[in-house]
């Protein structure tokens, strides 16, 4: 289950690296408060939301750093790994946009892996395709105040969930 989550981290930085251009990189302040606004609590060394005792489990992670709408702030793309919380996904998921007063919030999060797509919501923000088990993944759209599922595909096709 590890490996997998540790494909599926280098597959998503990949994709998100070629799809958009190198990442950023935030500074300690900002990191910190990007974790928070997703939720997580700083627990020793290791950012959490998921309580998960088991050896498997991965602390969160900041997987990515763009400025995904264009806005010309950073968003950051946050993940967690554990059956514990997460299921047989094994990995939870949280999109955070540093905002203009300089304080960060959470924009999208839940169970799955985040792939960034090209095609666009409103105010320019990227459809999100949640990977996970099986093989017909949901594309979440931006409507103006939150991501809703717009339809489902498998390698770009259009598919139905069963």
């Amino acid at each position: 289950m590890k490996t997998n989550l540790l494909i599926a981290s280098a597959l998503l930085a990949f994709t998100c690296t070629t799809a958009l251009g190198a990442p950023e990189k935030l500074s300690p302040a900002d990191q910190s408060a990007a974790f928070k606004a997703a939720g997580f609590k700083l627990k020793g060394k290791r950012w959490q939301v998921c309580d998960d005792p088991s050896p498997s489990y991965t602390p969160g992670v900041i997987d990515d750093v763009r400025d995904l709408n264009g806005d010309g702030l950073p968003e950051a793309i946050i993940s967690e790994g554990g059956t514990f919380c997460y299921g047989n996904t094994g990995a939870g998921y949280s999109l955070v946009s540093k905002q203009a007063n300089g304080g960060w919030k959470l924009i999208t999060s839940g169970t799955g892996m985040l792939n960034i797509l090209n095609t666009k919501g409103a105010g320019n923000w990227p459809d999100l395709e949640i990977g996970g088990p099986g093989f017909c993944f949901p594309v979440h759209r931006w409507n103006g105040r939150e991501y809703a599922v717009q339809r489902h595909q498998y390698e770009g096709k259009p598919c139905r969930p069963k």
